[in-house]
């Protein structure tokens, strides 16, 4: 006989001591949308998804046509958030060391001699705007793996360690695709979230178009620093995970490789290629901070349900038959999700 899933509100709390630190996170988070929603227009979605990237500790693979405020907030979040914030242009002739630094020759006044000495390149930084990351050939992308992993830069044999908390928001152009260079799939496996940018509704533009040629914007208030950030995402990790909720995230993820041995005749017919399992621990994490901004404890179904599409985006390629059929990424991601509730259900 199957056992159903507990109800969500059976699920394990946080425990006392923790309480303030969630109060604390939302109370923040709140703060933070604010001071975003003065700059800003809309796009609310994007930016609580960026919020849950940062304090589940991931990077955030930003995609829209140009012109939708994408470098602003970016840029008005490190504000936000006291962190120091860098912008690195992606161009065909940029090379490795523009982005993670060089050695130098440099003289000692003092004693005449010379030596070599490490000149840090804009990577050292808390939040790098990586902007059009695929207008740059793989050699130079590759530059911020291990940084996005790691959270270090190994330069001349040396190692050295990134300032936390260190986030990199990469924006590519999806319309103007001429010169570009596709990321590689390691490369996009190291994005939480592949985040699309629609344009706004009219009414929020019309409220841009008011805002931005009537006056100034005004300031950015730093509302909390890099150090809460840390304690927050350390927070974010000892949030409870319902055993029917992991399962689930498991089942789904491993439901969209076609090489499994009991895949859907649909997978294996539109999947080329599947998630890894990086796509399961991003899942639940991402969900983790979620529900901890809606105000919950644990992770509920609804947390990991909203956030597949995010995180498994960029992480699914299709076959050819499937984009002659014009089903995209979206569409299988979505089935995979129907399927998948429709299963849960039937359990309760």
């Amino acid at each position: 006989m199957v056992t159903p899933p507990p109800r969500e509100d059976d699920a394990s709390q946080l425990p006392q001591s923790d309480n303030e630190v969630a109060a604390s996170l939302i109370a923040s988070v709140n703060e933070v949308k604010d001071q975003v929603s003065r700059i800003v227009v809309g796009q609310s979605e994007v930016v609580e998804q960026l919020l849950i990237a940062i304090l589940a500790r991931g990077h955030c693979l930003l995609e829209g046509v140009p012109g939708l405020a994408k470098t602003l907030m970016v840029r008005t979040l490190a504000s936000s958030m006291s962190l120091e914030f860098r912008r690195i242009q992606f161009t065909p002739d940029l090379m490795p060391g523009d982005i993670t630094g060089t050695d130098i020759i440099q003289e000692d006044h003092e004693t005449g001699r010379r030596e070599m000495v490490f000149r840090k390149g804009p990577i050292f930084t808390q939040m790098l705007l990586a902007d059009e990351i695929n207008r740059t050939p793989p050699k130079t992308q590759a530059a911020l793996l291990e940084a996005m992993q790691e959270h270090e830069v190994t330069a001349g044999g040396q190692t050295y360690r990134l300032a936390e908390p260190f986030f990199v928001l990469a924006t590519q152009n999806p319309i103007e695709q001429e010169g570009t260079y596709p990321l590689p799939e390691a490369q996009r496996d190291r994005f939480l979230f592949h985040v699309v940018v629609a344009y706004p509704s009219r009414d929020e533009e019309a409220e841009i178009v008011d805002r931005t040629t009537s006056g100034e914007l005004p300031d950015v208030q730093h509302v909390i620093s890099g150090e809460d950030i840390v304690r927050f995402q350390s927070l974010v990790r000892r949030v409870p995970l319902p055993d029917h909720v992991k399962d689930w995230v498991i089942d789904l993820v491993r439901d969209a490789r076609p090489g499994e041995a009991d895949a859907k005749p649909w997978v294996r017919e539109w999947i080329q290629w599947g998630p890894g399992p990086r796509a399961s621990q991003q899942l639940v994490l991402a969900s983790k901070a979620r529900a901890l901004l809606h105000g919950r404890t644990h992770v509920t179904m609804d947390d990991v349900q909203t956030l597949a599409l995010p995180v498994l985006r960029h992480r699914i390629v299709p076959t050819f038959a499937a984009e002659a059929d014009g089903v995209s990424v979206s569409d299988l991601i979505a089935r995979l999700v129907k399927e998948h509730r429709v299963a849960a259900a039937s359990l309760l």
